[in-house]
């Protein structure tokens, strides 16, 4: 069975308003983000944090094209360092925190602003066969993701928004739920629209809490806008945790090491071991590549 004909695994599902002044995507991404958990050995605040991340990047990669993939980078001062996530139209998403072990005091719902800190939200929209993608950065407000989104969209691309996302952990910190809702009020939108919303936004549980008790993704949507007349747009992608690693990227990535250390690697005369940040796969990169790689960085700098 080919993955856009599976409909019963887990996917971004797409609703518009009748009066097309509404967009929305919203997905239960429970799956996705625990086994980002389980190959990072994440703890429990980078869990949370890369988790927002993938859910974000997930809705909003599904208002892309076909073949398009969206990234989101907090670069904050926080103690979680670099949270990165990214996702395609197709449903493939992969996050990662560089600090993925670090552990703090956990406090009521798990806040994550303080650990992101303050600092620059970058994303970064690629288009297949273009050399530089489209960037766009705005300052990171509150760390806790989902109001960043809202803020990027509004700054970037005058989007008014909702971004509700929400990692639901156990007492041992597996991710019992995970997933969001992006609502995005588009030309021609009403004030009645708009307090319809705001009003529901006040007293919606969280999307992760709801996931819990069992709620649909369309009992989301109803948290929000109500019985407001949608209409849902086809999306059939199953999401699915995925990661492009591959021995030529990582020969890319230790060439960026300098001669000096591949120096010291070929002396240790032992295969360099290199893990992928995203999925945990190690490659072995031996005294040949090494070599090569050597030999090509010494032609460069004497060009």
């Amino acid at each position: 069975m080919s993955e856009s004909s599976n409909q019963n695994a887990p996917r971004v599902h797409k609703f518009l308003s009748e009066d097309l002044t509404v967009r929305i995507a919203v997905v239960n991404a429970t799956s996705v983000v625990d086994e980002m958990r389980s190959i990072q050995n994440a703890y429990p605040i980078p869990t949370v944090a890369v988790g927002r991340s993938m859910v974000a990047a997930l809705l909003m990669a599904s208002h892309l094209k076909e073949g398009q993939e969206l990234s989101l980078y907090f670069q904050g001062n926080g103690p979680l360092g670099r949270v990165f996530a990214e996702a395609n139209y197709e449903g493939h998403v992969r996050g990662y925190c560089n600090n993925s072990h670090i552990q703090l005091p956990i406090e009521g719902d798990l806040s994550i602003g303080a650990a992101i800190g303050i600092g620059l939200l970058t994303v970064t929209h690629h288009l297949p066969n273009q050399q530089e993608p489209h960037r766009g950065t705005v300052i990171i407000r509150t760390g806790e993701v989902g109001d960043d989104i809202a803020f990027y969209l509004h700054q970037s691309h005058q989007i008014p928004s909702v971004v509700s996302l929400g990692v639901q952990l156990n007492e041992y910190g597996l991710v019992q739920a995970a997933g969001g809702i992006l609502i995005e009020l588009m030309p021609g939108h009403s004030e009645d629209m708009i307090t319809l919303i705001e009003e529901n936004v006040k007293k919606a549980p969280s999307v992760s809490k709801r996931l819990m008790e069992g709620a649909s993704v369309e009992d989301i949507v109803r948290d929000f806008m109500g019985e407001t007349p949608l209409m849902e747009l086809e999306h059939p992608f199953p999401i699915k945790y995925h990661c492009r690693c591959s021995m030529e990227r990582v020969l890319r990535s230790v060439m960026l090491l300098g001669i000096d250390e591949i120096d010291r690697a070929l002396a240790d005369e032992k295969p360099l071991d290199v893990a992928c940040e995203f999925c945990g796969r190690h490659y072995e990169v031996g005294a040949e590549e090494l070599t090569k790689l050597r030999n090509d960085l010494y032609k460069i700098s004497l060009n």
